[in-house]
């Protein structure tokens, strides 16, 4: 199985601290590890997993490099973007980027939280054995409270092993509804995470984007390597259609699967958020202390407002 982290992002949410130079998956917001970090090492234990695909923004590859190497974690490849493309066009990459068809791809955003690392283990481990039976299993995070903020997905009562088959996918409802979601018990969280084989993601992207498919391919094929970092050509993938996995693939197939996820997940999206994952305000005040060299100004704003 082969950790694909998707660092993407335009580092807006979380300003001051999270800037488009410095975008929150590369700040220790909830730990002493960087998020990215914390990404790769929730993974510690899990039998059968293979060095990392990174893919990021072509601005961020020393940071992303650099905070692998801190914990030990070589990468099989650091994959540039010259422009942000959206979700599915770097699965796509990833997709062809791995040495078999049949690797299983788990596919996690680089800026989540997960308190309860066994639950996260297990489902993961449950969603790999549906990834090699040929579905594209995504998670959906069990809700704890009506969210206005994130996108849902309706359970289908048909169940595939541990997982249900995905009856919809709704963007994000006003509060009432959110509401009537959470009543209801049949809806969960989108958290964008994913597994899937590069096959079986390929095949459906084939089917539904074949345009998007093929300049991936060209993008890959014409890329050059750069000390560690592979560059994907930019003239040919800023032909690219922008579109998320969801709309591009999961809304249209019919081999989604969707396995409930109870394990302390957040994708830290607000100041809000923030606040609901750490024990006290002060933990920012000391990871935002930790930057003081690199980002000189930031203790000082901290310590003029009252958070």
């Amino acid at each position: 199985m082969i950790p694909v982290i998707l660092s993407g992002g335009s580092g807006t949410r979380l300003w001051p601290l999270s800037r488009g130079q410095y975008p929150k998956q590369f700040l220790p917001l909830t730990s002493a590890n960087t998020m990215v970090q914390e990404t790769i090492l929730r993974l510690s234990g899990l039998p059968g997993v293979s060095a990392a695909i990174a893919v990021c923004n072509e601005d961020h590859r020393f940071m992303m490099a650099e905070q692998l190497w801190e914990i030990g974690k070589k990468p099989a490849a650091i994959i540039l973007e010259p422009v942000g493309k959206n979700t599915a066009p770097a699965v796509a990459i990833a997709a062809l980027s791995a040495q078999s068809e049949d690797d299983v791809l788990l596919i996690l955003p680089a800026d989540h939280v997960i308190s309860d690392i066994a639950s996260f283990q297990t489902a993961v481990a449950q969603a790999e054995v549906l990834a090699k039976q040929g579905y594209l299993v995504t998670f959906g995070v069990v809700p704890t409270h009506p969210e206005t903020g994130y996108g849902y997905i309706m359970k289908d009562s048909e169940r595939i092993g541990d997982a249900h088959k995905i009856a919809a996918f709704v963007e994000k409802p006003d509060l009432p509804t959110a509401k009537n979601y959470l009543k209801s018990g049949d809806y969960l969280w989108n958290s964008g995470m994913l597994a899937l084989t590069a096959k079986s993601f390929l095949t459906e992207l084939e089917k539904f984007n074949p345009r998007m498919l093929s300049i991936c391919k060209q993008a890959l094929s014409a890329a050059k390597t750069d000390l560690d970092f592979i560059r994907l050509d930019k003239e040919i993938f800023s032909t690219c259609p922008a579109d998320s996995i969801d709309y591009a693939v999961m809304e249209k197939t019919g081999k989604g699967a969707v396995i409930p996820l109870n394990a302390g997940w957040n994708d830290v999206g607000s100041w809000s958020a923030l606040w609901e994952v750490t024990e006290k305000m002060n933990q920012v005040m000391q990871s935002a202390a930790m930057y003081s060299q690199s980002i000189p100004k930031i203790p000082i704003f901290f310590r003029k407002i009252n958070l």
